[in-house]
């Protein structure tokens, strides 16, 4: 059976309890949909945390669960949150560094996002993206990232820092092939989603990425392939059934809502784009996520 690790799944969406904007759509089935994620052959996911209640959160989430791990950081859309006390949050975030090493294998999600500027400013987002590098220097953890119509700041805050960094990876990555080639130059590996194969030019610049690069990532549940995406076409048929969350039932999907068994079509697709066998390219991508995150595993 092919192998994977989702190196970006958000466990601790309320989606995954029934609840849907504070409402309540169907039962909780979170304990069904991790099934399907380890049935398909999903090894381990490391949970996406962006502030201090996700971090939290995320902790007592994989606390319980050896096959699960969490990352510790801010997402640029929630670096207002450092603003009323800047050392103490970090100093939060440092404890939970410290207090959960086993558990926390990356720094992030941290980064730049330009498309959402009406969520953080954008030079609050450049202050606390620099600030949070101190802790890459810190702990030496891997950066996950965040990168969002900001190339040239993004670019412009990783050299000034380059020193402080071990490694990372792009996260949801959907630029261009010139902006995969400037990531790849920087040493950073590149996280492909359904985010990333929407596009034909999503497709082109994908497939320019050298395969002992790549990860592969859900981000559910957020970024499932539609219909509408460039991706669609090379997708199976789905082994369960999905049905609207209104009309949801036991042993189906809810339709809409990614989830992390839905790994083997994001794998689909970029085999099929690629032309590579899917089993060696799942291998390749296993492989180099215990490289970067899990490196006493890795070959």
């Amino acid at each position: 059976m092919k192998r994977f690790i989702d190196i970006g799944a958000n466990l601790t969406d309320s989606m995954f309890r029934g609840v849907y904007r504070g409402k309540t759509a169907h039962a909780d089935d979170y304990a069904a949909m991790m099934d399907r994620a380890w049935s398909v052959g999903v090894e381990k996911i490391i949970v996406t945390a962006g502030c201090k209640q996700d971090i939290e959160d995320a902790l007592t989430l994989v606390k319980g669960e050896p096959r699960l791990y969490t990352t510790v950081g801010v997402h640029p859309t929630r670096c207002g949150e450092f603003e009323a006390a800047p050392t103490e949050y970090m100093d939060n975030l440092r404890g939970y560094i410290k207090d959960n090493r086993e558990k926390v294998v990356a720094l992030g999600e941290l980064g730049l996002d330009y498309d959402r500027t009406k969520f953080c400013d954008v030079d609050t987002q450049k202050k606390y993206f620099s600030l949070q590098l101190d802790l890459a220097e810190e702990f030496k953890l891997p950066l996950f990232l965040h990168s969002r119509n900001c190339a040239d700041d993004f670019v412009k805050i990783i050299s000034e820092n380059r020193s402080k960094i071990s490694g990372g990876v792009i996260h949801s990555f959907t630029g261009s092939s010139e902006e995969a080639k400037q990531y790849l130059d920087m040493g950073f590996f590149i996280g492909i989603n359904g985010c990333s194969l929407k596009t034909e030019e999503n497709l082109v610049a994908m497939a320019s990425i050298p395969t002992d690069r790549l990860m592969i990532e859900t981000d559910a549940p957020w970024c499932g392939i539609r219909n509408t995406h460039a991706g669609s076409k090379h997708i199976s048929p789905s082994s369960w059934e999905s049905k609207k969350k209104e009309k949801w039932v036991e042993g189906c999907i809810v339709k809409d809502r990614c989830e992390p068994c839905q790994i083997t079509q994001v794998l689909e697709v970029m085999a099929a784009v690629r032309g590579e066998d899917p089993c060696e390219l799942a291998e390749t991508m296993y492989q180099n996520t215990l490289k970067l995150f899990f490196p006493g595993e890795s070959l």
